[in-house]
This record gives C-alpha cells, sequence and structure tokens, in this order.
C-alpha cells in the first residue's frame, strides 16, 4: 500500500534557526515552509520535516543519509562548507572520515548542529 505514496522523513530539532541555516544553507536543501511545529524542507523530492522537539537527545546512530555517486568529490564540498566528518577508527576508514565497507560501499559520517548523526554513501 505504501510503496507507492510519497516519503517523508523526519529530523528532530531544538533550535529550528539554526537547523534551518544548516540544512538549507550549508546543505543546499530547498525551504519549503516554517511554523512553530516544523521546518520542511525538499531534499530532491523528498519533504524532511525538522521537527522543533525541545527536549530530546540525539541518537548515536545515522537518521538520514544521502546516497551520492562520488563520495569523495561529495566529502570535498562538504568539508568546503564546514562539515566536519566522524573518524570512528573503523580498520577502512581513511583520514577524511570515508568508510570503505567489506563489499565495496563507502559510508561518511557528519553531525547536524543539534548532534543528529547524518551520511553520505556510494553504493558499488
Amino acid at each position: 500500500m505504501l510503496s507507492s505514496a510519497q516519503l517523508v522523513a523526519f529530523v528532530p530539532t531544538k533550535d529550528q534557526r539554526q537547523a534551518r541555516s544548516f540544512y538549507e544553507g550549508t546543505l543546499g536543501l530547498t525551504f519549503i515552509s516554517e511554523d512553530p511545529f516544523a521546518l520542511v524542507l525538499d531534499a530532491n523530492g523528498t519533504r524532511i520535516r525538522v521537527a522543533n522537539v525541545p527536549d530530546f537527545r540525539p541518537a548515536q546512530f545515522t537518521i538520514l543519509g544521502w546516497q551520492v555517486s562520488d563520495i569523495e568529490k561529495a566529502v570535498t564540498e562538504l568539508q568546503g562548507r564546514g562539515i566536519v566528518f566522524e573518524k570512528y577508527g573503523f580498520k577502512d576508514q581513511d583520514g577524511r572520515g570515508i568508510w570503505s565497507a567489506p563489499g565495496g560501499h563507502k559510508v561518511a559520517w557528519f553531525r547536524d548542529p543539534d548532534g543528529n548523526v547524518l551520511s553520505i554513501s556510494a553504493h558499488s
């Protein structure tokens, strides 16, 4: 039933103004609307509701991610916008934070201003 419905993703924030600056300004997502409950952005056809949640603790796992065709290029561009990539000490994670999984997939993680873990990945 839901396979043909449009997906909406949710991300919590304590500071909607800071979240808008990050998701729209730094990540380049398209602003749709804002109200006291959430900031709504478009991510290539998927709506992301950045919801006001005054008291939350960020999860220590990825809550939102983007698949990219060239992860090295994406990391370079995001670093140029001030993004710092997480280094978890994985055996196959390079100095820039790109982890090469055994199957050839690559992932790099970063955090939003609220501490939510986000990622970019390239799949072979």
